[in-house]
């Protein structure tokens, strides 16, 4: 099959896009259509696929993300505000309610974060608490700044829901191999974690400023996770290590987003949708192989943009 879509990044989190709201394929074939188009080695690469819906009931459109891996989550909410652009300029509006896998978001197209970045505001939420609903079964309802019995470290971590599953760790500085053991261990799908968890190690550099490292369910170490600063952002507020109601930057290695946590567990994040290039390519789902790539346009201006914003090379992936 030939598809065409949308290569594209919020903070780094690198997708191609499809828009599927008229396509006619088969179910079980998206997994493999992910994988193909998601592989590093691949003509496309990115961290998972992101998919622009049709739109029910109050929702002006849906959102679906399927992880590099072929499984899909909850919700991506870097990819999300992607999708949201996509959306925007599909039906003409600036803002919208979206249809997430498990739940909504609202998203509004917003003043640029700098010069020829565009920068949509969503708000997700409420974040829950409720381990059991993932689930994580350990002797507790909640788990907060404290260690997980059954990971191979006494490091505290804070359970967080919104809704993907996050475990957040607050650290002095991020030690990638610690962050890639307890991931490896979470993404084992052990019988105490069934669903496995995205794993964050999160370092508070002042007030109003946080940096986020994250060991992606489904993808592995990668340089942003859009749920993942959100949840770091609620659960450094709940924990008193950042007041609610505050503005605040969030920095990983793919770039940043403006993030604000309310005491009703909702979540805003402000950042880029940023379009590198648009192109075609044929993908054999049975083999979750993809060929024969075309470039039809590339967005170079907006690349630079970032760069600009960031300091990140052009045409640097996340990874």
């Amino acid at each position: 099959m030939r598809l065409n879509f949308t290569k594209c990044h919020g903070s780094g989190n690198d997708f191609p896009l499809i828009d599927a709201r008229a396509l006619t394929i088969e179910e079980a074939a998206w997994p493999a259509i992910a994988r193909a188009l998601a592989d590093r080695a691949g003509p496309v690469g990115g961290d998972g696929l992101l998919l622009l819906t049709a739109g029910t009931g109050d929702a002006a459109f849906g959102m679906r993300m399927f992880n590099s891996d072929g499984s899909e989550a909850e919700t991506c909410l870097n990819g999300l505000r992607c999708v949201a652009r996509a959306g925007f300029e599909a039906l003409g509006v600036d803002r919208a309610t979206v249809r997430l896998k498990t739940s909504i978001a609202t998203v509004v197209r917003a003043p640029e974060l700098a010069p020829g970045v565009v920068t949509i505001t969503e708000t997700a939420g409420p974040a829950t608490l409720d381990v059991a609903a993932w689930p994580m079964r350990i002797d507790t309802g909640r788990l907060i700044d404290a260690p997980v019995p059954m990971l191979a470290t006494a490091q505290p971590f804070t359970a967080v829901a919104i809704p993907n599953p996050h475990l957040i760790a607050f650290v002095e500085t991020v030690d990638e191999a610690a962050l890639v053991g307890v991931g490896a261990q979470c993404e084992a799908a052990p019988a105490w974690l069934p669903n496995r968890a995205n794993v964050s190690f999160v370092e508070v550099r002042d007030a109003a400023t946080l940096f986020v490292r994250t060991f992606e369910r489904g993808v592995g170490l990668t340089d942003s996770c859009g749920s993942a600063m959100a949840a770091s952002t609620y659960a450094a507020c709940l924990t008193g290590r950042i007041a609610f109601a505050t503005d605040i930057t969030v920095r990983n290695r793919g770039g940043l987003v403006r993030a604000r946590a309310e005491d009703s567990a909702m979540v805003t994040l402000s950042g880029n949708a940023t379009w590198e290039w648009e192109g075609a390519v044929t993908v054999d789902p049975a083999r979750s192989r993809a060929s024969d790539l075309t470039i039809a346009r590339r967005h170079d201006e907006e690349v630079a943009a970032w760069a600009a914003l960031t300091g990140r090379p052009e045409g640097e992936q996340a990874t």
